[in-house]
């Protein structure tokens, strides 16, 4: 068979330079349609629940969101494991999954699961699924600077702009805001003026959150034409929530600036962002699961071109943490075996044996067996990373040794067949 598939090369070689270039140009194509990274992703399957209920304890979380929440998570088929943690204020549950369940009907089965879930749950608290994304999803960071603007005015491009904008990008999961001030307004209330106007806490809450809506009613005709009724009532300065009415006193209004006082702040916050001893406000460019590295971030890059002209004058979205420098530098270890095997077997085999071409033939076995590796990988779902191209690189020296072995033994039979001739001895 072998001897029939050599001799059919050697009677038709133009059928094997199609093959040839025919291995080239779909290698290529796979080579860049294979998702790329720096790093294997070796994290388990994993669906992450979580939940907030500010202000509780971490064992009021525990007993009243956790621990339901894990009990009737139970039943997910494909479920391994489960594990959880409860913290102030908020709880997470973790749901670990078989290799052979597919991610996304994971997701979908674990939030039919939530829709009953949640009526164990105390009142106002909804349990929502994390990212559709690995431990290893964190491909590109940024930050928003800019001269004369503070950190809540970062912030604030951050979260209303900047980040709608990169979460439209194809294969990104979500961007998540670090650092910087969240804008919000505050009313300290004075304990002894409630007291004394006989208004409750209860009563203030509940007329500051009336007083934030918009109401559309009918509409009046006049003159041939409909003039719609609109009552406008968001909030959008600290004078319109002092003016809001809490209550009555023999007649005369109570307004929230009489009980306290209106002042913007910013939101409590457990941490931030420190980029060269100074804070800054940035972005996390979370990737969806699956998704190649190297094209999403190179599409994060065009977006953030594209939206940097309708920022404010000043400010600027600066790369701070870019995977594709080190995937590049991956790639170029696999470039760099590749080229120092050429160029030591051509430095090997054409002195022993004076024969350049018998080199050419050893050094096109290198990179076209490379092509094939990467249409195998991509057909069987196998990501480029550091250990799989790793492993090219160290296969790289058996193909050499072995295909040194082959041109060597048969140099030498060509030779001893040379010499057959020469010497008028006939050989088969």
């Amino acid at each position: 068979m072998i001897n029939r598939l050599i001799s059919y090369c050697l009677k038709t070689p133009f059928v094997v330079l199609v093959i040839y270039g025919s291995v080239f140009f779909w290698g290529l194509w796979a080579m860049t349609n294979i998702p790329i990274d720096a790093i294997p992703d070796i994290g388990e399957k994993q669906v992450i629940v979580y939940t907030e209920w500010p202000g509780r304890s971490a064992q009021d979380v525990e007993d009243q969101v956790t621990y339901p929440l894990t009990v009737s998570l139970r039943g997910v088929p494909g479920v391994k494991t489960i594990r959880a943690a409860s913290a102030f204020g908020f709880s997470e549950v973790y749901l670990i999954f078989h290799d052979n369940i597919d991610y996304y009907w994971a997701r979908s089965r674990v939030l039919e699961k939530l829709n009953i879930a949640a009526t164990r749950l105390p009142m106002g608290v909804v349990p929502v699924l994390g990212p559709d994304a690995t431990g290893l999803g964190q491909v590109f960071w940024y930050t928003v600077e800019g001269e004369g603007h503070t950190l809540d005015e970062l912030r604030s491009y951050q979260d209303w702009f900047i980040r709608y904008q990169l979460n439209s990008v194809e294969g990104v999961s979500e961007v998540a805001s670090v650092g910087g001030f969240l804008k919000q307004y505050q009313i300290d209330v004075d304990p002894n003026k409630m007291l004394s106007h006989g208004v409750s806490l209860h009563e203030i809450l509940e007329a500051v959150k009336t007083s934030n809506i918009d109401i559309g009613a009918k509409v009046i005709e006049s003159g041939g034409m409909e003039y719609i009724i609109r009552g406008l009532g968001f909030i959008k300065s600290t004078d319109d929530i002092e003016n809001i009415a809490v209550g009555y006193k023999e007649g005369t209004p109570i307004y929230v600036k009489n009980i306290g006082i209106v002042q913007l702040g910013p939101e409590f916050r457990r941490g931030l962002l420190d980029k060269e001893g100074k804070e800054v406000v940035g972005g996390v460019v979370i990737m969806r699961y699956g998704e190649n590295a190297m094209q999403t971030i190179h599409r994060v890059k065009e977006k953030i071109k594209e939206i940097e002209p309708g920022l404010p004058r000043g400010v600027k979205i600066i790369p701070f943490y870019d995977r594709t420098q080190l995937i590049h530098r991956t790639i170029g270890t696999l470039k760099e075996a590749l080229i120092l095997e050429i160029i030591i077997t051509m430095a090997v085999v054409v002195p022993f044996l004076a024969h350049i071409f018998a080199g050419v033939i050893i050094c096109l076995a290198l990179p076209f067996s490379v092509m094939i590796s990467f249409i195998c990988m991509y057909y069987l779902k196998i990501d480029s990373n550091i250990m799989s191209l790793s492993g090219i690189a160290i296969a790289i020296g058996t193909l050499v040794d072995m295909g040194i072995i082959m041109t060597e033994n048969i140099y030498r039979r060509l030779l001893v067949h040379a010499q057959d001739i020469k010497n008028g001895i006939k050989t088969r």
